[in-house]
């Protein structure tokens, strides 16, 4: 214990200038964050007026509860904020889920089969790099229009699966996996199916978590698209609800509510990046091999 304590000294005493760098990046990155969490436990008089300290104020439960259950204050009426959670994950896991299995056959297709123009449609792919939605959104929303599927889930979710970063992610990761495996499968007789479930996605696993982090947080920030294919308060997204809940000035905004429920956005991404922080550091590194 002594010689643990005694090596972490060292360190900082080695590497005092990065700590220095990394602990002024925190603070830069944190004390928003630290503002906003103390602004939740406060009315909205006291923000209105500044004369909110950056010590704790005594509406924390109050506050809390209310964004919980209702969503709404004096000023702003709003959907209760558990509604808009739920549909914020539902929205990060079906985008995450579908990027991800979309891209895992796509460059498994590219990567293993011997398909003519493969490598021709690979660029198709990764071109649409420099098209995000927001670039095709209005010909996006005419083809769902057509479809019917404005204001649905199915609406909200098909446009956001597709990733040419993950097909990307995805192949890269493939490219490490040993030959000798895959030749030792293939003599045992193994189909293309079992190959790619027994075999490869094991290998891949941990670049799926952190490609899963990534795609996940991307779902749960969207607020462009769903603010324009969703007409109905309840079925949009936390992000969205949070910013329908500002009024046209201060004097018609309850902030106390808004920095409540921003602060419960912030809960899940950040519970699901830490608990898969271990993958996400060791497959971002297996791709960069």
């Amino acid at each position: 214990m002594e010689s643990k304590l005694l090596k972490f000294k060292n360190n900082i005493r080695e590497n005092y200038f990065a700590y220095l760098v990394l602990l002024l990046g925190v603070l830069f990155i944190m004390f928003p964050i630290y503002v906003a969490f103390v602004a939740s436990t406060y009315d909205t008089p006291t923000i209105s007026r500044g004369k909110m300290s950056l010590t704790f104020g005594n509406k924390f439960l109050e506050n809390y509860k209310q964004a919980w259950d209702l969503g709404s204050g004096q000023r702003v009426k709003g959907v209760p904020i558990k509604i808009l959670l739920l549909n914020s994950f539902i929205l990060a896991i079906l985008v995450s889920v579908g990027k991800i299995t979309l891209s895992i056959l796509s460059a498994y297709a590219i990567e293993f089969f011997s398909l003519p123009f493969k490598n021709f449609f690979f660029w198709i792919i990764f071109s649409t790099l420099m098209m995000p939605l927001e670039v095709r959104i209005v010909s996006t929303y005419k083809v769902l229009s057509d479809f019917n599927l404005i204001n649905t889930y199915q609406g909200l979710v098909l446009p956001l699966m597709v990733s040419a970063t993950g097909t990307l992610l995805i192949r890269q990761s493939l490219k490490s996996i040993p030959k000798e495996v895959l030749e030792a499968a293939l003599i045992d007789g193994i189909g293309p199916f079992s190959l790619l479930f027994s075999i490869i996605i094991p290998f891949i696993r941990p670049n799926i978590a952190s490609l899963f982090v990534i795609m996940f947080i991307y779902g749960w920030n969207q607020y462009l698209w769903p603010l324009l294919v969703l007409t109905e308060p309840e079925k949009q997204p936390i992000v969205v609800g949070i910013a329908r809940m500002i009024g046209g000035a201060d004097s018609m905004t309850d902030w106390n509510l808004i920095m409540s429920s921003a602060i419960i956005a912030i809960i899940i991404p950040l519970f699901i990046t830490i608990i898969a922080q271990k993958w996400l550091i060791k497959g971002l590194v297996d791709i960069e091999k």
